[in-house]
């Protein structure tokens, strides 16, 4: 009587295998097809959704901004579509001038956050293979 295990192996390709040419089926067809996990927001755009709702509420410019806080409009622009990462000088002079402190644009950014509905659980326990993974 042997005291060893079976060399049986369960393998899960890590990549589908590749399909002849003209056969492969859109990713929306495949039955094995989970659609793509909700994206979380990044920072960036949450303070800049605040920044732009702030201004507007105000109904100020961007020029009218971005001249008292001392940045220039088109980076201002930048920031409030999420496309730049602000540093935190950038972002306080921006927020004292809509006569918000740091704190009350971080708060507000936070909020913003908060309301939305919570897209972590969306993600979680949704492999098929209740988290095994072996990579040889």
């Amino acid at each position: 009587m042997s005291n060893q295990a079976p060399n049986e192996a369960r393998v899960i390709p890590l990549r589908p295998p590749a399909a002849r040419p003209g056969t492969a089926r859109p990713l929306s067809e495949r039955p094995d097809a989970r659609p793509p996990a909700p994206r979380e927001p990044l920072w960036r755009d949450l303070i800049g959704e605040v920044l732009r709702r702030e201004r507007l509420a105000q109904e100020r410019t961007l020029k009218d901004v971005a001249d008292e806080a001392r940045i220039s409009m088109p980076y201002l622009s930048e920031v409030e579509r999420g496309r730049k990462e602000a540093s935190s000088e950038v972002l306080a002079a921006a927020a004292h001038a809509l006569g918000l402190g740091l704190g009350d644009l971080l708060s507000l950014a936070h909020r913003e956050l908060a309301r939305r509905p919570d897209r972590s659980r969306a993600t979680r326990n949704t492999s098929p293979h209740n988290g095994l993974c072996l990579v040889a």
